[in-house]
């Protein structure tokens, strides 16, 4: 089988978002529309995989962070990457992940990635770990804030962890 690996366009829009409507995700069309007007506008780059020709998963790289130790650094951060479940264990994550950091490598020397911390993230979480991702050591982010010893937080989509890689 054959992998691609293609900048966003505009095209690609319907089949990505009915993709992941069809796994009752809230991902909509709009998303991928912003993505595409940051693109242009140099904020964002989106690299989406295509695996013959069904759309397989993309990852994106935010030039400009929005967690604060990576703004204030300057480290471009992969703020979403998306594997479809079928095509998941195929080594398209991987692929995904060097174009991410071939791309970041002509800015920067380094990568910053945040993680979610359940169990959907668990992939994730191992794949990060394979391919040398440190944790920044600032321990758990939501919300904007770090919480504190004792502070009770919603596990969800806006729990993370904070990692980056050297790509000297």
């Amino acid at each position: 089988m054959s992998l691609h690996i293609h900048l966003l366009t505009a095209a690609m829009i319907p089949e990505i978002a009915a993709a992941f409507a069809a796994l009752g995700w809230n991902k909509p069309a709009a998303q991928y529309q912003r993505y595409l007007a940051e693109q242009a506008a140099g904020q964002r780059t989106v690299f989406v995989a295509f695996l013959e020709a069904a759309f397989a998963g993309y990852i994106t790289i935010q030039w400009e962070s929005s967690y604060p130790p990576f703004h204030e650094a300057h480290i471009p951060e992969i703020a979403d990457f998306n594997v479809l479940p079928r095509f998941r264990r195929q080594g398209i994550g991987s692929r995904l992940m060097d174009e991410a950091e071939q791309a970041v490598a002509q800015r920067s020397v380094t990568v910053g990635i945040r993680v979610g911390l359940y169990a959907d993230y668990g992939s994730a979480q191992r794949l990060y770990a394979r391919r040398a991702y440190v944790p920044d050591g600032r321990g758990l982010f939501t919300q904007g804030h770090w919480p504190s010893y004792g502070a009770h937080v919603a596990v969800d989509d806006d729990l993370t962890l904070a990692f980056n890689k050297n790509l000297a």
